[in-house]
C-alpha cells in the first residue's frame, strides 16, 4: 500500500479537489492514480492551475509530476512553461524541458516566423512529435516540402505530402 502524501501535499490536494468540484471524501491521496485523476481534472480548470502548480511542486512521485507538467505545458502561455518545468526534480525534468522547447517552435511555425531554410537546418534535431505537429500547424509550402523530404519517418513524410496536396 502506498504511503499518504506529506501533510502539506495532502492539504493542497484537498483544496485542489474542492476547487474542481470533487467534494467526495478523499481522506487519502496515497494512490498515484487518484492523484493523477485529480490532476487531469485540474488541468482543464484554468482557475485551478495555481493550486495544481502548488500540488505538483510538492509531488513526491517524480514520474507523476513529470506527466502532469508535460500535459500542462500545452495549456499554459509560453512565458509560463519554464516555471512549470523548473518545479520538477532534475531527474525527471528533461522530457518536459524538451517539450517546452518544441511547443515554442510550434508557436513560431504557427505565426509564420520560421522559414523553410531554418526548418531544413533544424529538422534533424526535432523529435518525431514536433515534426508531425509542425505539419499540422503550418501551411507554408516550403516548410511542408522540407518535411515531406526530410521527415524522420514515413508517417511524417506522408502527412507532409498530404498537407501539400490539400493546400
Amino acid at each position: 500500500m502506498a504511503a499518504d502524501p506529506s501533510p502539506a501535499l495532502g492539504e493542497v490536494l484537498r483544496r485542489l479537489a474542492q476547487a474542481v468540484g470533487r467534494y467526495e471524501n478523499h481522506a487519502s491521496f496515497a494512490d498515484g492514480h487518484d492523484r493523477w485523476s485529480l490532476y487531469r481534472v485540474a488541468m482543464d480548470t484554468p482557475a485551478a492551475l495555481p493550486l495544481l502548480f502548488e500540488a505538483v511542486s510538492l509531488e513526491t512521485d517524480g514520474p507523476l509530476a513529470s506527466g502532469v507538467v508535460g500535459d500542462v505545458l500545452e495549456r499554459v502561455p509560453g512565458d509560463e512553461r519554464e516555471r512549470w518545468v523548473r518545479i520538477l526534480p532534475p531527474t525527471v525534468r528533461d522530457f518536459s524541458a524538451h517539450r517546452a522547447r518544441d511547443l515554442g517552435v510550434l508557436e513560431s511555425l504557427r505565426q509564420g516566423a520560421v522559414s523553410a531554410e531554418t526548418v531544413a537546418d533544424l529538422i534533424d534535431g526535432w523529435s518525431d512529435w514536433l515534426q508531425l505537429r509542425a505539419v499540422r500547424v503550418t501551411a507554408d509550402q516550403g516548410i511542408l516540402r522540407v518535411v515531406s523530404q526530410r521527415g524522420r519517418t514515413k508517417r511524417i513524410r506522408q502527412a507532409a505530402v498530404d498537407a501539400l496536396r490539400q493546400s
